[in-house]
């Protein structure tokens, strides 16, 4: 009765999944007659099925997590392939490795009581691949952030982050406050040298959410709020681009055709989509500039309209939710923290880029997760899954290890 129950549970999660992926590709395919469309809009579903249903098979994980997180990435190949199909491809191909990612993250987690002894090993790499940027970087839209290898850039912070939280989890669960703090002040001091503020945004509020979870002391937070305001006016002297940036988000209008014209032009496009969008490729979102990173929210809300917009924002916070469930069943410390950490980061870096988009906030150079195009983004935003993914894999073998021993106990 319980197999039966699950089954008919994961079909209400992948098949309007599934159906939905088809009909999108398959009406791109109609209006284009672009092949890679057409295959597209049959590999998309069967990769929905296998991720979704097949996978928790075969390496148990929190099914509706890992629905909702592979809807919001098919939803991100779908759009970029609408903007520009070369990036949509390219974007599979970032997905699978992420989903590669995800899986070894799980892996982690699940046998992390036996790699311990990796941690000192993981602190040495994450500070030398934060240093690297400052020697070999290169700049963009103001941020000393990315590094080429062998003609691939990426973005090392991108892959710190998934550091991060494992790090001061695993510090913090054993009372080593310092430790931890000085990791996260290093990676930040390097973020801040990089000009990298919106990453930087998102280190600290996630290192500040851990230690008061796991101190309950409001002195750190005093300290931490003091540090973090005194490093954001800093950089607001030292970095003219961040300065424009705050001009704009007060007064998008003042200059409409210059540094203001991204904002202006996202605000213009998400108004014309209207409550039900201009339709699937129907609408010209492609005149924001970056609207494949840091504008891709709004190209969505152009064609899919302000109901499906602020679906995509239900579907975040039910991510956030889940992680907290999950964080609320775990067993240990470490994997309260972790999994607290990872919705929290998540969460975060959703609200500062959608923010952004609808001049909420001043925007910043984050990607909106699962969704922007970009390899090291998508790889560490399913990273972060698979690091809650292992949480809830914990959770669920403690379950089944209660049920085995309550079940002994009657035998008795």
């Amino acid at each position: 009765m319980r197999n039966k129950k699950r089954s008919d549970q994961n079909k209400w999660l992948t098949l309007p999944g599934m159906l939905f992926f088809f009909t999108a590709f398959l009406l791109l395919g109609l209006r284009d007659f672009d092949y890679r469309a057409f295959v597209l809009a049959a590999a998309m579903p069967l990769g929905f099925y296998l991720l979704t249903a097949v996978l928790p098979r075969f390496l148990p994980a929190d099914r509706l997590l890992l629905c909702l997180v592979n809807f919001l990435c098919g939803l991100g190949i779908l759009t970029l392939f609408r903007l520009n199909p070369d990036r949509g491809i390219d974007q599979v191909f970032n997905y699978l490795v992420g989903v590669l990612g995800m899986v070894i993250c799980l892996l982690i987690i699940r046998f992390w009581h036996r790699l311990r002894w990796l941690l000192p090993i993981i602190i040495l790499i994450s500070l030398l691949l934060m240093g690297l940027p400052l020697l070999f970087g290169q700049v963009r839209n103001g941020a000393k952030a990315w590094v080429s290898v062998f003609g691939v850039s990426f973005q090392p912070s991108e892959i710190v982050k998934v550091a991060l939280l494992l790090v001061m989890a695993s510090l913090l669960s054993h009372r080593m406050v310092i430790p931890a703090l000085a990791f996260a002040a290093v990676c930040l001091g390097f973020l801040f040298m990089q000009r990298d503020l919106g990453t930087a945004l998102l280190y600290y509020a996630s290192a500040l959410i851990l230690v008061y979870v796991s101190t309950g002391s409001l002195s750190f937070i005093g300290l931490g709020l003091l540090g973090g305001g005194t490093a954001a006016y800093l950089g607001y002297q030292m970095n003219t681009y961040v300065q424009n940036r705050v001009k704009i988000w007060q007064n998008p209008w003042a200059d409409p055709y210059g540094v203001s014209y991204q904002v202006v032009q996202s605000m213009v496009a998400m108004v014309n989509g209207g409550a039900w969008g201009t339709g699937l490729g129907l609408g010209n979102a492609r005149i924001i500039p970056e609207v494949q990173t840091d504008f891709i929210f709004a190209a969505i809300f152009h064609e899919f309209g302000l109901l499906f917009g602020m679906g995509i924002i239900l579907v975040y916070l039910m991510i956030f939710v889940r992680g907290v469930s999950i964080s609320k069943r775990a067993r240990t410390r470490f994997h309260v923290l972790l999994s607290l950490g990872c919705s929290a980061i998540i969460a975060i870096q959703t609200f500062v880029i959608i923010g952004g988009n609808i001049n909420m906030i001043p925007l910043t150079g984050v990607t909106l997760p699962f969704i922007s195009y970009g390899g090291t983004s998508m790889v560490s935003s399913l990273c972060i899954m698979g690091l809650l993914q292992g949480v809830a894999n914990a959770n669920q073998r403690g379950l089944e290890e209660d049920e085995m021993i309550a079940m002994l106990g009657e035998d008795r």
